[in-house]
């Protein structure tokens, strides 16, 4: 059974893209639903150093049970609203594991 593809995750031919809006400050790292057609995740770091983007890679690395390598913030790393490029994952896995 196929899986529809949602509206923040774009498949190309050799990877995933992630269209995300971040909450940084939050009481814990979460995902908590879909807003203007992007995946909203809580981050419970503060958006200072890069730290907000720390976290947000490290937990799509263990939602997804893939390597940091796998993961790269391709724009956005200083605003709220993000797009994240995975290499490597299932579209299915992706949206079963961040849905």
């Amino acid at each position: 059974m196929a899986i529809a593809i949602p509206s923040w995750l774009v498949v190309h031919k050799t990877h995933l893209r992630l269209e995300v809006v971040v909450a940084p400050r939050a009481s814990r790292t979460r995902v908590m639903g879909v807003h203007d057609s992007r995946l909203k995740i809580q981050i419970k770091a503060m958006p200072i150093e890069g730290r907000a983007n720390d976290e947000l890679v490290r937990f799509l690395v263990d939602a997804l049970g893939i390597a940091k390598a796998q993961v790269e913030i391709i724009s956005g790393a200083s605003s709220k609203k993000k797009s994240v490029k995975l290499e490597g994952v299932n579209a299915q896995l992706a949206v079963l594991e961040l849905s």
